[in-house]
């Protein structure tokens, strides 16, 4: 589907006016090029059009944010610090103030849509330009006009609100449950956590951060100060030699692989957290670990080149006094690890990832986290190519936070085009993979990519001639990891315009998280209105294919796509070693509650459809016992047309109720075609009887006195 229709697909109604005029600046662009070839006043022409959408979608998203939401943000805030804070249970105020955040967060995830939709056609009329015209609209879009009208800086406003918002719904709440034994530390230095991976489209970026807030707290590493959006950037700087061997020991996942990379949060870079990821470390018993210690900036060149050792990070510790003897013996080993990488492979500055993390994990409890990078970004450091961009220092200078980074080189960057979703959970611990999140994860909103690396990636992205073996998700990133919507998975209203949240009002998820689930407190229990944008460029043909016969031969079903997976494998690539992706684990089905009234509508419906055939019945038993010939002929017609409809609505019951019992949608649930099919085939009958009738009807006329 082209980006126009997609656009008119997904626009919401009552914004209509507010959308870019995407077609009708293509239908100007694609007319004056074919007509008369681009002139100095057409481009006039154009630029005035453009910048005019532009504005008003600028000032479109403002006025929703400073003149709606976030004055609603600010009242619920004034409100909570006006009340005193409750006891074990919450008060009146306080469940509604947490109904009106949670009528916020759907208000601001449409509005985020919206921009993000808005931002894309932009981005696209203006290639398109370029690419027709061959001039340099691009260069004037991100120079004057994001200037002008900074629709990106608008998606940090959004992220800022998200949490506040998350804030405002802790005070609601009312204090977390204490963590368990074991489960918390004031700086961890190892991490031992089961991690899983995902992609995030950017269209569903906003409505994920709000199903996990409703459940998890976004994190704030520290909350003395005010948050800002910058506190939400992480920039790290991977290291790595010319023969790229450490990227190499990744990818194969061989023993003892190592990733080491520099660390710092939002844009100071005073403390610089010197991390290193071990696969398989000898030291734990082959158990996979992340581990790190902290430097003051200046230390950090000497760190690199040995002048600044371990055993001076062991020292600057005892004299700070502020961590254990067992920390400090822990640090002391990692730091000299690290240097022993540093001498022995030579490693030099190679790649840079930027990304915008939310955090979500109860403060003090770190057995469950989530974090979601969006706005992923891997620059070059090295100087392979003759260039020298560090400098000879760690990293480099000319570059900061300052998201998309237009300032630096398209040959020096790669920016990926979906967020990165990571759940972490210590399993060591005992903590299991909640309900919630298990609906999450299996839902169309995630895509799961096993084993995936920012640094892995990164590097084959911006050293594609470079790197000896390229790693399985590349084919995956050609194509659109969108999905068909799941029922009652998402945010949606109800009929009543209240916000829910898979299915649930707000007050039920917190009930939820603190029951055992089962199937009837994971299903939806409210009909819902689904504002989210279905994807119409994924194909269902398969998915309703399976879903019709699998009723009746699950295993041909079974057999068919699983020869159809094979031969829809890659064909291995001979000129660089390709590793096969994991084998992804089996989504489960999830049995969703109906309400019985929707049995009874269903089997009203073939009740009626009976009717009709007894009395159709009725008739062609008249006419067989006590009319003539053409009278039977009609009879036996009607009789055949009785049988099949009542097979036909004995079909249609029986597969309706299957769809609404498996919860599968695999053709609509009302009828389009039967009634007018029976229709039709009486008027064919009626027609055929005047013809029939027709010579006897002028014999008996010719004959009558």
């Amino acid at each position: 589907m082209k980006f126009g229709a997609e656009l008119e697909s997904r626009i919401h109604l009552p914004w209509r006016d507010a959308y870019m005029n995407y077609n009708v600046l293509k239908r100007e662009l694609k007319d004056r090029q074919l007509d008369h070839g681009w002139r100095e006043h057409d481009e006039m022409f154009f630029l005035g059009a453009f910048e005019k959408d532009l504005e008003k979608v600028y000032n479109f998203v403002a006025r929703k944010l400073n003149d709606d939401i976030i004055p609603r943000v600010e009242s619920c805030e004034r409100q909570l610090n006006s009340v005193m804070p409750f006891g074990d249970q919450p008060s009146d105020l306080h469940r509604a103030l947490a109904s009106q955040l949670a009528d916020i967060l759907v208000d601001i995830n449409e509005l985020a849509r919206f921009h993000r939709l808005n931002q894309q056609g932009f981005e696209k009329m203006v290639k398109k330009h370029d690419r027709w015209t061959h001039l340099n609209l691009l260069q004037r879009y991100k120079q004057e006009m994001q200037q002008k009208w900074p629709l990106d800086a608008l998606t940090q406003t959004f992220d800022e609100l998200v949490v506040r918002i998350s804030h405002a719904n802790n005070h609601c709440e009312g204090p977390p449950p204490p963590p368990p034994k074991g489960g918390t530390q004031q700086e961890q230095v190892e991490f031992e956590r089961a991690t899983a991976k995902y992609w995030v489209h950017p269209d569903n970026i906003t409505e994920v951060k709000t199903i996990i807030l409703f459940h998890l707290p976004v994190h704030v590493y520290n909350r003395k100060k005010q948050y800002e959006a910058n506190d939400a950037a992480i920039s790290s700087v991977y290291f790595d030699n010319p023969a790229f061997d450490l990227y190499t020991e990744r990818l194969q996942r061989d023993e003892g692989a190592e990733a080491i990379r520099f660390r710092w949060y939002g844009q100071d870079a005073k403390n610089v957290y010197i991390e290193r990821k071990t696969h398989h470390a000898p030291w734990l018993n082959g158990h996979s670990v992340k581990d790190r210690f902290r430097l003051k900036e200046h230390k950090v060149v000497p760190f690199m080149h040995g002048t600044h050792t371990a055993d001076h990070v062991a020292a600057d510790l005892r004299q700070a006094g502020n961590a254990a003897e067992h920390s400090i013996q822990q640090q002391h080993f990692i730091a000299e690890g690290v240097q022993r990488s540093f001498s022995q492979r030579k490693l030099s500055p190679m790649c840079r990832v930027f990304y915008n993390r939310t955090a979500f994990q109860r403060p003090g409890d770190q057995r469950l986290r989530i974090s979601l990078d969006c706005n992923l970004t891997f620059i070059r450091e090295d100087g392979l190519d003759g260039r020298s961009r560090a400098g000879g220092n760690w990293r480099r200078t000319d570059v900061g936070i300052e998201y998309p980074f237009h300032q630096v080189e398209e040959r020096d960057i790669h920016r990926f085009p979906y967020a990165v979703l990571e759940t972490k959970i210590q399993t060591h611990l005992g903590q299991e993979t909640p309900a919630w999140l298990d609906t999450l994860l299996n839902s169309h909103l995630v895509h799961e990519v096993p084993r995936f690396s920012k640094y892995l990636h990164g590097a084959c992205q911006l050293y594609p001639d470079r790197v000896p073996v390229q790693p399985w998700w590349l084919e995956v990133l050609d194509t659109d990891i969108r999905k068909p919507p799941m029922l009652g998975v998402g945010l949606s209203r109800s009929l009543s315009l209240q916000p829910l949240v898979n299915g649930h009002h707000r007050h039920s998820l917190f009930y939820s998280d603190s029951q055992q689930p089962t199937a009837a407190s994971t299903a939806p229990r409210h009909l819902a209105i689904n504002f989210s944008s279905a994807n119409k460029m994924v194909s269902r043909q398969r998915e309703r294919a399976g879903d019709l016969l699998s009723r009746f031969y699950p295993k041909l079903i079974s057999d068919k796509n699983k020869k159809k997976d094979e031969d829809q494998l890659p064909p291995p690539n001979t000129s660089k070693q390709q590793p096969q992706p994991p084998q992804q684990q089996r989504v489960r089905s999830i049995i969703r509650k109906i309400e019985p009234k929707t049995f009874f509508a269903n089997e009203r419906t073939f009740i009626s459809w009976l009717q009709f055939c007894a009395l159709l019945l009725t008739v062609a038993l008249n006419l067989l016992n006590n009319g003539d010939r053409i009278s039977r002929i009609i009879g036996g017609v009607f009789i055949i047309m009785a049988s099949i409809m009542c097979l036909y609505a004995l079909g249609r019951y029986q597969f309706r109720a299957w769809q609404l019992r498996t919860g599968r949608y695999v053709i609509r649930y009302d009828d389009l075609y039967g009634p007018s099919v029976l229709c039709v085939c009486l008027v064919t009958a009626l027609i055929v009887n005047f013809y029939l009738r027709l010579p006897q009807l002028k014999e008996t006329t010719t004959t009558s006195p």
